[in-house]
């Protein structure tokens, strides 16, 4: 009988706290990755995997997490951290930090900082690209940074427009402030991963040219695959620390 990982999602606590029971295994770790991209999807700020009930029935399954750390470490970025029985030792290979409670993971992680991050729903019709203008501009002038304004907004542009003219899906903006700089996000829910030559386009072609745009105006950007869909992501400032895993005060994947 094939294997199986249930997952629960606490979002009323301080961070998201993701629950996963059943046995993981190299069946039920892909269902596993799914269900926690579709959280970091969201971009939190942390997420909290409790798996105290969950049962490893092959051991390098558990690499999953450290896959997922990965994956999205640049973008959102959000502070992955377990919550394992006894001394969390089938778990230190992920590398992640570890805590016997949810409330400890909490205490270490610190305050949330939900002033930080913004979203805005949109449908692929034309002006949704001057409403995602309008979401970075009060973000910038929200967090005191005037200096990412127009960049962020090159790049919201094209995202979105991207989105309207390809995709022709719902979509979600994501705004993020990572310590001086931020990253804007685009999730829609279209498979297709667009792709860049670093080539320039020439000038008697029509469109091809906002992957481009993007790559000139951020430090870095990308695309993260998700269940329904992508997210395509670009950091504006080169010196955030958007890839960090661990939480003030926690530099390694020690116990509290």
């Amino acid at each position: 009988m094939p294997s199986e990982v249930r997952h629960l999602v606490d979002g009323g606590q301080t961070y998201p706290v993701v629950r996963l029971t059943g046995v993981l295994d190299a069946g039920s770790a892909p269902a596993v990755r799914a269900a926690l991209l579709e959280i970091l999807a969201g971009q939190p700020e942390a997420l909290v995997v409790d798996v105290r009930d969950l049962t490893v029935g092959e051991a390098e399954a558990a690499a999953v997490l450290r896959e997922v750390a990965a994956a999205t470490a640049d973008w959102p970025g959000a502070h992955l951290v377990i919550c394992a029985d006894g001394d969390g030792s089938g778990w230190r290979g992920t590398g992640l930090p570890i805590w016997p409670e949810p409330a400890d993971a909490f205490a270490a992680l610190g305050e949330p900082a939900p002033e930080h991050f913004l979203s805005l729903r949109l449908e692929p019709v034309m002006g949704a690209a001057r409403r995602s203008r309008e979401l970075v501009t009060e973000a910038c002038a929200r967090w005191e940074m005037p200096d990412r304004a127009g960049g962020a907004c090159i790049v919201v542009t094209e995202m979105v427009n991207n989105v309207v003219a390809h995709a022709r899906t719902s979509m979600t903006v994501l705004v993020g402030r990572h310590g001086g700089g931020m990253a804007v996000a685009v999730r829609d829910g279209s498979s297709h991963i667009p792709s860049f030559t670093g080539s320039p386009v020439p000038v008697t072609s029509y469109g091809g040219r906002g992957m481009l745009l993007i790559d000139s105006v951020a430090n870095r950007w990308g695309c993260l695959p998700v269940p329904d869909g992508k997210v395509v992501w670009a950091s504006l400032d080169g010196d955030e620390e958007t890839g960090d895993v661990a939480g003030p005060g926690m530099a390694g994947p020690g116990r509290g």
